[in-house]
């Protein structure tokens, strides 16, 4: 008897991106602009388009491989888009006008956002992002139906989660070799995606390390954690793809990266201040999470060693305190102030090194406007 999925999976034509002539991403436009908002529709469009297509092959493997591609697709659902608008400000601002390989880096880095957010919360072991239940919440929640103890079926949830990071990671790595066909830059372009995933995967371990420490890393390992966790993902590594897509030459590449991860720490830092004395409401996390599960962020490594920190954050873990006590001590210790402080000296520096780059006047600005938006952020 013939498999199904053997002749499923011996037809590549039927995938999105099995050849670059295949099913329609964003269109050419050569020669000209395109709006950010026309550009975000049809990068969106793309990505509905890999994952239907998908969704179809999986199909002639097994009726459950295709729902969770179903599943799959929800991961690209909302969030803030910002580093496939990186990579279409840089390739825009430079003259760039093949709008199908930009969105298909463009995708590509989307992508690799959801893979490793996805991956991220099994290392968390979270079943809420962004105020949703999770993938792998979708899967658990199955096994629970099935009778399954609530240990089995977390198993089970972080399971699936592991199975679909790792097929969206492969999905970034098709888009950004797609996008890169045939560029001159096209060696230099893939390493961007492959560094990308590099760096975080550095960092989650970095992450993961710290936590079992018992004596506390510097404030210098934890920024670099931080700078290889989210920056080099986030802002370096798209600003550096879009400049290289758009035929920059790498010094300038080079430099748009270091401009990127100042602005990238930045973020994070603000991150790690909205993620201890923000509104679980606005962002959408957990407010103690990082606290109770002794996660290392620039606030608790400031305030380590201290005395009444201590004290506090044991209480805290204990269930003796709520977390409005620890935030009191961090405050007083002047952590908060510290990070926004430290956040402002480097988005400072980057625009500094922007400037140094002679960038086309509608980049830089874009870039100011991005360094405003990532002190000001809530959510």
């Amino acid at each position: 008897m013939t498999m199904n999925h053997e002749s499923k999976a011996a037809r590549p034509g039927e995938t999105l991106l099995a050849q670059r002539g295949g099913p329609p991403g964003p269109a050419p436009d050569a020669g000209r602009p395109l709006d950010w908002t026309v550009f975000q529709g049809r990068v969106k469009d793309l990505l509905g388009q890999y994952f239907a297509a998908e969704g179809r092959r999986a199909a002639g493997y097994s009726p459950a491989f295709s729902v969770l591609w179903e599943h799959m697709g929800g991961t690209i659902a909302g969030g803030k888009w910002m580093r496939p608008k990186l990579v279409y400000l840089t390739y825009d601002a430079f003259a760039g006008r093949d709008w199908k390989a930009c969105g298909e880096l463009a995708a590509a880095f989307e992508m690799l956002h959801a893979a490793l957010l996805v991956h991220d919360d099994v290392i968390d072991r979270d079943f809420v992002r962004r105020g949703n239940d999770t993938l792998g919440a979708v899967y658990r929640d199955v096994a629970l139906g099935e009778g399954h103890a609530a240990a089995d079926a977390d198993h089970a949830g972080y399971s699936a989660a592991i199975i679909a990071g790792d097929l969206l990671l492969t999905g970034a790595l098709r888009l950004a070799t797609a996008a890169a066909a045939g560029h001159p830059h096209s060696g230099t372009i893939l390493a961007t995606i492959h560094e990308a995933i590099f760096a975080a995967a550095a960092g989650e371990l970095e992450d993961l390390l710290f936590s079992l420490r018992r004596v506390s890393p510097g404030l210098e390992e934890v920024l670099n954690m931080e700078r290889l966790k989210t920056a080099v993902y986030s802002f370096e590594m798209p600003l550096r793809a879009g400049a290289l897509l758009a035929g920059e030459p790498a010094a300038t590449a080079d430099g748009l990266a270091a401009v990127g991860r100042d602005i990238g720490v930045a973020y994070q830092l603000i991150d790690d201040v909205l993620g201890t004395f923000g509104q679980s409401a606005m962002t959408g996390k957990s407010v103690e999470s990082d606290l109770r599960e002794g996660k290392r962020t620039i606030l608790t490594t400031f305030a380590d060693g201290s005395d009444p920190f201590g004290r506090a954050l044991a209480a805290f873990r204990r269930g003796d305190t709520d977390v409005a006590a620890v935030r009191a001590v961090l405050q007083e210790l002047g952590a908060q102030g510290y990070a926004v402080a430290l956040a402002e000296e480097l988005v400072g520096r980057a625009l500094d090194r922007a400037a140094q780059l002679a960038l086309p006047e509608s980049l830089t600005l874009e870039l100011t406007q991005i360094c405003d938006y990532v002190l000001t952020r809530r959510s």
